[in-house]
């Protein structure tokens, strides 16, 4: 499904992707051939009678499962590659996407083939699909922070080219608080910090994100609405949060789209973007989101262009580009009329 013919998509950020997300059944089982991999699943419709998921942590079990078929740098490469061909026919004309490098280190597989795998096609994204793109390393809250802190030490020795990093996994029981060394590193390395908070976890979970780790934004933040004052200062500090409607619903923080409260957290005056986080699992990229939420809550095309250039002020993008993005956004609003 896409919201309109190509030429007329809404332009956008997307800035909370995530790579090993976008893993699609047929590449799966293609990658599965190439590196000799036995899956547990007979055929492509046995897994994907698995995309049914009944919280977070059941969802991260596939997720990982069906890790274990990227084993070399071009494994990286063709998912990255299949992602940006994907986003650009989505609108997608800036993306910060997550990889966890933790994960693949975990596997046996070198921090280099999972970094410079990804970074390869990242840096001719914008030539080939008009995409600029910044990278984000992501740390597994569920894993010890010293383990996170010697991987981004690696990281940073070796000039990887990351923008930030961020903090993601089972969020319940694994609050912010335990990170903050890891956190300072970055910051003192001229990162960018951003973190999962506020998706299954309580909303104080988000005000130790911007308290303690001093994060940049929120990825995700739907509880933050269970506290009026954190919702008040999130207004007052434009502090960006990172919705993920079909994410959501999958992963059932909310019961079904109309019951999302994307219409609220905007009603309410917060700095909300719209992205896909998982898409291949999630049942959509970000013009699928978009065209549910347009049709779910009949949001006008002021409200998708408010949307659209929330994400490009929350990027990290220099600012000639954002510019760039935000006139396409500008010429695309005025095409509606």
């Amino acid at each position: 499904m896409s919201i309109a013919p190509t030429e007329a998509l809404l332009p956008c950020a997307e800035l909370h992707l995530h790579i090993e997300g976008t893993l699609e059944p047929e590449l799966i089982f293609e990658l599965a051939a190439r590196n000799g991999i036995s899956l547990p699943y007979a055929d492509l419709q046995e897994l994907r009678s698995r995309y049914e998921f009944t919280d977070l942590q059941t969802f991260l079990d596939l997720y990982y499962a069906n890790m274990e078929v990227l084993r070399t740098e071009a494994d990286f490469a063709d998912m990255t590659r299949a992602y940006l061909r994907r986003a650009a026919a989505a609108g997608v004309r800036h993306v910060e996407m997550m990889v966890d490098p933790q994960a693949h280190l975990l596997r046996g597989v070198p921090l280099t083939d999972c970094i410079n795998g990804v970074a390869s096609v990242l840096a001719t994204s914008l030539e080939e699909f008009g995409i600029s793109t910044e990278l984000i390393a992501a740390f597994l809250r569920d894993r010890p922070a010293a383990e996170a802190e010697e991987v981004l030490a690696q990281l940073i020795a070796s000039n990887a080219p990351i923008v930030g990093i961020g903090l993601d996994s089972a969020e319940t029981g694994n609050p912010p608080e335990g990170f903050v060394d890891l956190y300072r590193t970055a910051r003192d390395a001229g990162l960018k910090c951003v973190a999962h908070a506020g998706e299954e976890g309580p909303s104080h979970y988000i005000e130790q994100a911007l308290d303690l780790l001093l994060v940049d934004r929120i990825d995700h933040g739907l509880r933050c609405l269970d506290d009026p004052g954190l919702v008040d200062r999130l207004v007052r500090d434009r502090i960006p949060l990172t919705i993920c409607p079909l994410s959501n619903v999958r992963l059932r923080s909310v019961d079904t789209l109309a019951d999302h409260p994307l219409p609220q957290m905007l009603a309410a005056g917060l700095n909300v973007s719209v992205n896909s986080d998982d898409p291949a699992y999630f049942g959509g990229y970000v013009d699928d989101n978009f065209a549910l939420l347009r049709d779910t809550f009949n949001l006008t095309a002021d409200q998708l262009a408010e949307l659209a250039v929330n994400s490009v002020e929350a990027s990290f993008a220099p600012p000639a580009r954002r510019a760039e993005l935000l006139e396409m956004i500008r010429s695309w609003r005025a095409a509606q009329d």
